[in-house]
């Protein structure tokens, strides 16, 4: 389970460099640390997004970035991976000195652990939709699928036998999923 600390307090009381964190409606929570596995998959998703993107000039993926989604509402949020194309921030420009990077990215990923609850998932779908994410993809490697949505109503289910794509945001790219949810004899 999270815990929060108020965000008057932040200076004094943002957990230090070890500890992942995310701010929600000015409350920092803490995170618990994904397993090994879960980890691994979200590797798999950052590295095939981020050669995607560099080879065809679109942008770059991210791994546990904090992203400043909303400054009115002190919105935070952590995705496991993130894609930010480079039409929301120019290819070359330095990424500022922050805690948070105050730009939306254009794909979040969050890789379902088993600290994770599933309204805590949605709780963050509602959070990057509703601050201009335009795809949000769910791996479970409980189940063994990934959940793609592409708002808050509209999703779809994909299995092992499937493959992601990015659609409209990434045309051209397709990760096997057999690649991400591989069975633990593999």
């Amino acid at each position: 389970m999270s815990s929060a600390i108020a965000v008057a307090d932040a200076p004094a009381t943002l957990p230090n460099g070890d500890v992942l964190y995310e701010i929600v409606d000015g409350q920092v929570r803490e995170l618990p640390p994904m397993g090994a596995f879960e980890v691994g998959l979200a590797k798999i998703v950052l590295v095939a997004l981020d050669t995607f993107g560099l080879r065809e000039r679109v942008g770059e993926a991210y791994g546990e970035m904090l992203f400043l989604l909303d400054a009115a509402k002190r919105l935070q949020r952590r995705p496991d991976v993130a894609f930010v194309s480079y039409q929301r921030w120019p290819k070359g420009k330095r990424i500022p000195k922050t805690e948070a990077w105050a730009i939306v990215p254009d794909l979040a990923v969050e890789v379902v652990s088993p600290s994770n609850t599933w309204n805590e998932v949605l709780e963050k779908i509602k959070d990057y939709f509703r601050s201009g994410v335009q795809l949000v993809w769910v791996v479970s490697p409980v189940t063994e699928q990934v959940y793609v949505y592409t708002s808050l109503d509209a999703n779809r289910i994909l299995n092992r036998e499937n493959a992601l794509d990015g659609g409209n945001l990434l045309p051209g790219f397709t990760l096997p999923l057999a690649q991400v949810v591989r069975e633990e004899s593999e």
